[in-house]
């Protein structure tokens, strides 16, 4: 790894979405990129100091969190999320030359590019087989190879022009025009990013145990603080049936009074609770927060309850000078 410039990976090969958002990172351009064949590749490479991040998709806005991310990311050696990147989603179906769209049975794509191209395939080729690829890009270049078993693949319009030997069946085949992907950059613990004012935090948070409020006790931290919660999404832990642990985006930083106090109270009720960072909101959007949670109200509330704790000491200190003596 050099020393001068920074090594990211991403989720590979060239030309994947991953890639895009990667690019938005300000010293991206310079660094030494390294693609990875999945996202339990990418973070391994972080862990092992091979590589100084990855970027790796999340979220999308159609399709909720990405489960193989989630779940990667709370367990094992801790990681941390430095920053995020959204990355407007479009697709296109890719053949190779000479290929009518009508002789497509087999089509290769990532799972979550397939189901935001589900209705459009269903009304074009329907009853075309799903074959699930690590990634678009993969899915675009594994047409290019001699034993190709499908016909044609779901990719970025960018890999496509950038592949002479594919051609393109259909643009914009996406359902959702306005879809967009959430990623993040994952290095290893070390110095949280500066407090912006809109911020984001992301916890992963155990269920300690399954009973009745177990959850409501969860979101009770967060609600009498004044937290609000982009994102919680349920995993199974994988320990057993009904083993859950939440994966939680709240608004805010670590460094806000609400955010930290919520944080301490989930500590209490599930130690396990894993902090995954605090860092700028891509979309630099400030939440609204009331009066009575902000950081000069609870920094009010801590020196009443001081200015109480030290009258009591100095009246008790009081009591017993004025004790007479034998």
């Amino acid at each position: 790894m050099s020393a001068s410039r920074p090594t990211y990976t991403f989720l590979g090969p060239e030309g994947t979405f991953t890639e895009a958002a990667l690019m938005q990172v300000p010293d991206a351009a310079d660094a030494i990129r390294v693609p990875s064949s999945n996202v339990n590749t990418a973070l391994d490479k972080v862990r092992d100091g091979s590589a100084d991040a990855a970027m790796v998709p999340i979220e999308n806005s159609v399709e909720g969190g990405v489960t193989a991310t989630l779940d990667a990311i709370a367990t094992g050696q801790e990681l941390r999320i430095i920053r995020e990147a959204l990355v407007p989603i479009s697709f296109v179906l890719v053949a190779r030359p000479g290929t009518d769209i009508s002789q497509i049975r087999r089509v290769s794509t990532h799972g979550h590019a397939w189901a935001q191209c589900r209705l459009w395939m269903d009304a074009h080729i329907p009853g075309a087989e799903y074959i699930p690829g690590s990634s678009t890009a993969a899915a675009a270049m594994g047409l290019l190879e001699d034993d190709a078993h499908y016909d044609a693949a779901i990719c970025a319009p960018i890999v496509a022009a950038e592949q002479p030997g594919l051609h393109v069946l259909a643009e914009n085949i996406g359902d959702n025009p306005g879809a967009v992907t959430r990623f993040v950059l994952v290095g290893r613990p070390g110095v949280l990013p500066a407090r912006t004012g809109a911020d984001k935090t992301t916890v992963v948070v155990p269920l300690p145990e399954d009973r009745p409020g177990a959850l409501m006790e969860i979101l009770d931290q967060f609600a009498t603080r004044g937290v609000n919660l982009s994102r919680i999404e349920s995993r199974p832990t994988g320990q057993y049936l009904g083993h859950y642990f939440f994966s939680i985006d709240a608004d805010g930083h670590v460094a806000d009074a609400r955010v930290a106090d919520a944080l301490a109270g989930l500590h209490r009720i599930s130690p396990a609770t894993r902090f995954l960072g605090s860092y700028g909101r891509a979309d630099a959007q400030s939440p609204v927060v009331a009066p009575h949670t902000s950081d000069e109200a609870f920094q009010a509330a801590h020196a009443w309850v001081g200015d109480i704790l030290a009258a009591d000491s100095l009246g008790s200190e009081m009591t017993v000078n004025a004790s007479p003596t034998a």
